[in-house]
């Protein structure tokens, strides 16, 4: 039997939380309110040649535009390291998402982003720093698992789709994401 990767057990496990979600869902309707959601995640390129998942923090805020319609705003923040440590990536996304919840514990949706990428280069080197900004656009999903009267946890992924375009964002004919992300946080309802 070959060792399961760190992807494939990812899947499992969001795949068993939707469905204790769903059956969560169908025993008790929690009431929605305004959700401060902290969390840790993993993020990876999809591109072959890259290495393995980074993790990464982020903050929240999740509010209910109608009975099946939430809008959620957050920002994350990531760092690379390559080359022994010498250049480090630095990543700030700023998402904004609209999330259907077809039951009360499971959304799916998605949104656009910008991200600001800096590069630091060793200072012995002949190299300016550089910033760069894009914008993109994701879809995903996930579960909310009341664990308390005001507190869940929130298990959610990602598939993020960079524009090639500059200042502008477009929307992906073809499902060819440029990274995913997993996260879990604790939802704190207001």
């Amino acid at each position: 039997m070959k060792p399961m990767t760190r992807f494939t057990l990812a899947a499992r496990s969001f795949s068993v939380a939707v469905l204790l979600a769903a059956l969560a869902g169908t025993l008790a309707v929690p009431a929605r309110a305004l959700e401060l959601i902290p969390s840790i995640g993993a993020t990876k390129s999809t591109d072959s040649n890259a290495g393995n998942a980074q993790g990464f923090g982020g903050i929240a805020l999740r509010a209910p535009l109608m009975p099946l319609l939430s809008l959620e705003g957050g920002i994350a923040y990531r760092q690379d390291s390559f080359m022994g440590g010498d250049i480090k990536v630095r990543q700030w996304p700023v998402t904004a998402s609209l999330w259907l919840t077809p039951f009360p514990s499971v959304y799916a949706g998605g949104g656009v982003g910008w991200y600001r990428t800096t590069v630091d280069y060793p200072s012995a080197l002949p190299i300016k720093d550089t910033t760069t900004r894009k914008l993109g656009t994701h879809v995903g999903g996930g579960v909310n698992l009341p664990i308390a009267p005001k507190l869940g946890l929130d298990l959610a992924g990602r598939y993020v789709f960079m524009s090639k375009e500059k200042n502008s964002v477009t929307v992906p004919t073809t499902f060819n994401p440029d990274f995913w992300n997993f996260t879990a946080g604790l939802a704190i309802k207001f």
